[in-house]
């Protein structure tokens, strides 16, 4: 069992990290960011075609097979499947069309606002928001079924497919890689492998994730992984503030809008998904590495939805959201709610 002091310094651990990927290339408030990355692998396998958001990134790679290879490491792998996959599918999609409205996953919420981003702290209201409903869903009962055992192999489909598409991008150059904005913006691809293998495999020890912290909070008074998210926040306002880079304020903040309300809503739509699929995106990459094909299915839909929000002009950019965006937002927010009010636990 992880200590209060063990999990601060898996924090500081994970904050080090994306510092590190930061000073050594990646967008500097966006170091490591799970909606941003997945969307970039979308773009550079031509699922999109946003050519400033094209680049096959190592770290999602890095971090499916860190935490694959940390639990059969200590034994926690275990392959499972069957709990409304279709629905989690669509669970990931409206996760990333909510973090494209804000631009960013609740991992670049916390390293936004460590950048002194005060667009951040609008959207961690949000997401805090999203992940209480969510909770209020919880004690009402909601569930998407258990999830049964299936055979070992199958949670090693997407650890071998993140192998594949890294192993490629390497070797060949059948992706497409962007030559100006956030996708040209990368540190050294053998840095970042190794920065995801070791953010996944901490991640996947310390049972890392965004909406859990607030779950566990708000449904049983437990803030041990609110700890971990504490510590990365902090170590990352120190690099930040170090190197200068600290800047608060709401204009002129990198690849950052200053519509606070559809920041909010954004945030708030991620935040209620995540805690009806049992995961924000870091969390269900992690689950995914260590044997879940539901969680799979939801990264998947990830995938989809970076898509949908870039060929269908959802996504918002440095200038603001889109009125397709608004409108897909707001209804996903009425999916969600729907969604939380009729999957129940079935009565025995």
């Amino acid at each position: 069992m992880n200590s209060k002091k063990m999990l601060a310094v898996w924090g500081v651990l994970l904050g080090g990290i994306a510092a590190l990927l930061a000073f050594f290339g990646n967008p500097g408030n966006m170091a490591f960011c799970i909606a941003c990355f997945v969307r970039d692998m979308a773009g550079a396998a031509r699922f999109h075609q946003a050519a400033i958001v094209q680049y096959m990134r190592p770290e999602i790679a890095g971090l499916v097979l860190g935490a694959f290879g940390i639990s059969l490491a200590t034994k926690e792998y275990r392959s499972t499947g069957g709990s409304s996959p279709m629905i989690r599918f669509l669970l990931g999609m409206i996760t990333m069309i909510g973090a494209l409205i804000f631009l960013g996953c609740p991992l670049r919420m916390v390293l936004r606002m460590a950048g002194g981003d005060l667009n951040a702290y609008v959207a961690f209201v949000g997401f805090v928001l999203g992940a209480a409903t969510g909770s209020v869903f919880l004690k009402k009962g909601f569930s998407l079924g258990r999830a049964y055992d299936t055979q070992k192999v199958s949670g090693y489909v997407l650890p071998a497919i993140m192998a594949l598409l890294f192993l490629l991008s390497v070797t060949t150059t059948i992706f497409t890689a962007s030559t100006e904005g956030p996708g040209s913006m990368h540190a050294p691809v053998f840095l970042s492998l190794a920065g995801g293998l070791l953010f996944g495999a901490i991640a996947q020890k310390a049972r890392t994730c965004f909406a859990g912290g607030i779950r566990d909070a708000i449904l049983m008074r437990n803030f041990d992984l609110l700890t971990v998210i504490g510590s990365l926040f902090a170590a990352m306002l120190i690099y930040n503030l170090a190197a200068g880079k600290f800047v608060f304020s709401f204009a002129g903040q990198p690849v950052a809008h200053t519509e606070h309300i559809w920041n909010l809503l954004g945030m708030y739509t991620v935040g209620l998904a995540a805690v009806l699929a049992g995961g924000c995106p870091l969390r269900q990459l992690i689950l995914a590495g260590q044997g879940s094909g539901d969680s799979a299915v939801y990264v998947a839909g990830m995938f989809v939805g970076a898509a949908v929000c870039h060929n269908f002009g959802l996504a918002s950019s440095g200038q603001g959201t889109t009125p397709a965006g608004r409108i897909a937002c707001v209804a996903c927010i009425v999916i969600l709610l729907v969604l939380g009010a009729v999957c129940r636990r079935e009565k025995r």
